[in-house]
């Protein structure tokens, strides 16, 4: 903080503070120390927003809205991310084409494209006047941009099932960070069901069916590569998760993160030389073009039937589809892409499962008993 504090005494001897005549100590302040909330401009940022038709008819409608947003988006994303980092394109019957493999670009496109729809958003949707500190938003975004970015890589190791159930047993890391960096205590059947996720998860490995040729196999490498997403993103999560003391809208920690993750991200491609290449990758294949488009498009708008859905119904309502919709994707890449999952391993992904709706149930007793639970990991930024 003593760099700021230098700044705003530059600027204090400028007469800038004073007069108001001055362009940057706006936004070095809001840069470094944020604003200070208006009564006028507050924005009432409920939990969950009351209908104004209430009939059940209207609501199943709205649910089965939701869920098939979700489903579709989210569904459609990872066919295509596993489409485009485990196979070819401009394949011929004398040339095997040739893959993708920068994984820095397609985090970029989906971050330039998020970040587009969350300005949008809040250009035409009033918000909550915006008091953070800008830098602030720069850690979660590192930490985001690192964790698709191992996550894009770790495609190239294991199968897309394998790292469906390491992100669904992302809840054990996610306890570890939420103790280290926001101080949380757990409840002792959050500690089993956490329990049955790593023995679930540990079946699944253990007994992997073989793998078609196209398809990797699990290696070390995609170990690490899965640990280091899991780590990354769970530290994304908390740190989410303080922001929101700032009384912001889901929207604006979108625009926030995905504002310095495009500034990451380019950085790191000019440095490398390799923007240029996936530029002329994308001229090359127009077929990779149109599903890296539409792979950028799942994800930003999954993130508004994200926010729409919690919205509406809830955090508990929103797991469980999410839930259901790894199971969903687990089938359909062992349908499309010839994955095989032996009879222990389809036990192992039951387990898991299974422990994760008992999550979503034990915290909705505990609600009904006016009991506070354990905050449910913040939604934005999943892929």
């Amino acid at each position: 903080m003593v760099p700021g504090y230098l700044l705003v005494q530059y600027f204090k001897r400028r007469n800038y503070l004073e007069t108001g005549r001055g362009l940057c100590f706006p936004l070095v302040k809001a840069c470094v120390f944020g604003n200070e909330p208006k009564a006028s401009d507050e924005v009432p940022l409920a939990s969950r927003t009351e209908p104004a038709e209430t009939t059940p008819t209207w609501q199943a409608l709205k649910l089965l809205f939701c869920a098939v947003g979700l489903q579709a988006s989210y569904l459609t994303w990872g066919v295509l991310q596993e489409r485009v980092m485990t196979r070819s394109y401009g394949a011929t019957a004398t040339w095997a084409g040739e893959r993708f493999t920068d994984s820095q670009f397609l985090v970029l496109m989906n971050r330039v494209l998020a970040l587009i729809v969350a300005g949008l958003y809040c250009l035409l949707c009033k918000q909550p006047r915006h008091g953070a500190p800008m830098y602030r938003y720069s850690f979660a975004s590192l930490s985001n941009v690192l964790s698709s970015w191992c996550q894009y890589e770790a495609l190239k190791f294991v199968s897309f099932p394998t790292q469906v159930l390491a992100k669904a047993s992302k809840v054990i890391p996610v306890m570890l960070m939420g103790k280290l960096v926001s101080r949380r205590s757990y409840e002792h059947w959050e500690y089993l069901t956490a329990g049955l996720i790593s023995i679930g998860v540990s079946m699944f490995l253990l007994s992997s069916g073989p793998e078609p040729r196209s398809s990797p196999a699990t290696t070390l490498s995609g170990l690490i590569l899965l640990a280091g997403y899991i780590a990354f993103d769970s530290f994304t999560s908390n740190w989410q998760d303080a922001l929101f003391a700032y009384k912001m809208s889901s929207v604006q920690m979108m625009f926030g993160v995905n504002f310095f993750s495009c500034l990451f991200t380019v950085g790191s491609l000019l440095e490398q030389g390799a923007l240029l290449e996936g530029t002329r990758f994308m001229g090359r294949h127009s077929e990779f073009a149109a599903h890296a488009l539409l792979l950028s498009i799942c994800s930003a708008c999954g993130q508004l039937f994200i926010f729409y859905t919690i919205g509406q119904f809830g955090a508990a309502v929103f797991t469980i589809i999410m839930t259901l919709r790894q199971a969903f994707a687990i089938l359909l890449s062992c349908l499309l892409y010839g994955h095989t999952i032996t009879v222990v391993g389809g036990l192992g992904v039951a387990v898991v499962f299974a422990a994760l709706l008992l999550r979503v149930y034990a915290r909705g007793r505990l609600k009904q008993r006016g009991k506070k639970a354990v905050p449910i990991e913040s939604p934005v930024q999943k892929v």
